[in-house]
């Protein structure tokens, strides 16, 4: 490893075991929107040396990538089944009626359609992971993945707060509830946090639904890539799909399939909570308020119409095959 990388390497990687440590000691605290948080508070309230830049980059993609490929173990296929296939064909309807829905929309709005596709990516599939998995498969800049990042957290962070008081209007069970709050919001952390506000019931359905959205990061990347060269057929940069999609699933597969004793899945735990907090933490040091406030409004227009249309398609769906 190059002397030049460790610093920033190890400084966000030492943040990141911090938020882990702090969502341990603070139950129901994310520890990867801790981590985002930070970072954007580091890049708008000091100046990072440029020493750290580089370590700081790395962090932000391949240490993020072995943190999504351990996510996959995460992922038990037997729990998705065990949904039923009507929820399935509504998370599916969710994840690529949100992307293509997005990517009209920011069409219509005039938004770019690199920002349009970050956008949709994170806001229809898991979030900043998923702006971060997408945004290697496409042309686009530096800020436009730190403003889809940016929006992510906004409307994500809103969400926990609405969707419980919403959903506590209607009257509808648990287990719908769960349904809904998994297939609507955006991180896997939020949606933890959603759940945990309406209690135990609703949070096991709600992460269940939400991990079967996260599923379909590997799909929707191989699907954009196979787009991407076919309107680029000179672009050498945009792969099928990329390793660490095909790692991500093979993931999922082998702890579907084999029983992986309790103290090793607690290891692949901790180990993929630290490699998604310091590259949250990274990609937060990227997003600066100057480089948002540039990108106007109708990029955070865009958000909160995603957002929306999100939420319509889960709550019809949901309530359609309960």
């Amino acid at each position: 490893m190059q002397k030049t990388l460790i610093p920033g390497l190890a400084f966000s990687l030492i943040v990141g075991a911090a938020c882990v440590l702090l969502q341990r000691l603070v139950p129901g605290l994310s520890a990867l929107l801790v981590a985002i948080i930070a970072g954007i508070a580091v890049a708008n309230l000091t100046r990072i040396p440029d020493s750290l830049t580089p370590g700081l980059a790395v962090a932000s993609k391949r240490v993020l990538r072995i943190g999504i490929v351990l996510l996959g173990f995460s992922i038990l296929l037997d729990d998705i089944v065990a949904l039923g296939w009507g929820v399935v064909a509504v998370v599916i309807a969710v994840v690529f009626g949100g992307l293509f829905g997005t990517i009209l929309i920011g069409r219509w709005l005039g938004v770019t359609r690199s920002q349009s596709v970050l956008i949709s990516a994170g806001f229809s599939i898991c979030g900043a992971a998923a702006v971060a998995g997408v945004e290697s498969t496409i042309k686009r800049k530096d800020s436009e993945v730190a403003t889809a990042i940016g929006l992510v957290v906004l409307y994500g962070t809103a969400m926990i707060a609405i969707v419980p008081l919403l959903l506590g209007l209607t009257g509808f069970d648990d287990h719908l509830k769960g349904l809904i709050t998994g297939a609507s919001i955006h991180e896997v952390a939020q949606v933890v946090a959603a759940g945990g506000i309406m209690g135990g019931g609703v949070l096991t359905v709600a992460v269940i639904v939400k991990l079967a959205r996260v599923l379909m990061l590997a799909p929707v990347i191989a699907t954009l890539g196979f787009l991407e060269r076919g309107n680029n057929q000179s672009d050498k940069r945009a792969p099928l799909i990329p390793l660490f999609a095909v790692g991500f699933i093979a993931a999922s597969v082998f702890a579907s399939l084999v029983d992986i004793p309790d103290s090793v899945r607690t290891v692949i735990s901790l180990l993929q909570s630290l490699c998604l907090a310091a590259a949250m933490f990274a990609l937060g040091a990227g997003i600066r308020f100057s480089s948002f406030k540039q990108a106007g409004m109708k990029p955070v227009l865009l958000g909160a119409l995603s957002t929306l249309l999100v939420a319509v398609i889960a709550t019809t769906g949901m309530i359609l095959v309960s």
